[in-house]
């Protein structure tokens, strides 16, 4: 019996220990990606920077603070994936379902390092709505964790002469986690 109970005892050290380093690894990973001088380009799904010059970094509290406050608007950056073009013309398809922070607008396809023009103008025409057309406005960019979207959104904000601009890293992965409330969102209407 005393056996047993240490063997579990040890199991549980080193499941504890195996979290523990898990969650110091991401941190790191965070930490270790290097803030680019322009737009991320690829791998949108891989660790971001810590930092984004020009902008405040936030986290979860304080992203439910601005929301909680209505003190700023939110804005998702995150993209839709197109129609696949191969399939046969009986298919029904349907967009992935986006569960989103309340009251948020979804500007999809804007995180991307490089725009379309018609896409550029999308992005503009969202923000100003967004900001009710006051550049002071404090606006949240955000998309998922580990996801350059939201990082090149703010920066191309920020591009736009929009000077309260707030980037939250953890996106509706933090958000969830945080235990606050999502909703069915659709993207606003654009190209």
């Amino acid at each position: 019996m005393r056996n047993d109970m240490a063997r579990l005892s040890r199991h549980a050290a080193l499941g504890f220990a195996s979290g523990l380093l898990a969650l110091l690894a991401c941190a790191e990973a965070r930490a270790e990606a290097a803030e680019p001088e322009g737009y991320r380009l690829e791998d949108y799904r891989s660790p971001t920077p810590a930092t984004l010059k020009g902008a405040h970094v936030i986290d979860t509290p304080q992203a439910f603070e601005l929301w909680q406050g209505k003190s700023a608007a939110f804005v998702d950056a995150l993209a839709r994936p197109p129609k696949p073009a191969d399939l046969p013309p009986q298919t029904v398809w349907r967009d992935k379902p986006r569960a989103d922070i309340p009251g948020s607008v979804w500007l999809v396809n804007t995180g991307f390092g490089a725009l379309a023009e018609a896409t550029q103008r999308y992005f503009e025409t969202g923000l100003a709505k967004a900001a009710g057309g006051d550049k002071q406005k404090p606006l949240v960019f955000y998309c998922l964790d580990n996801c350059w979207m939201s990082w090149n959104a703010a920066k191309r904000a920020l591009s736009l002469g929009y000077a309260n601009v707030y980037w939250y890293p953890e996106g509706t992965d933090g958000w969830e986690k945080g235990g606050h409330p999502l909703e069915d969102r659709s993207p606003e209407p654009g190209p």
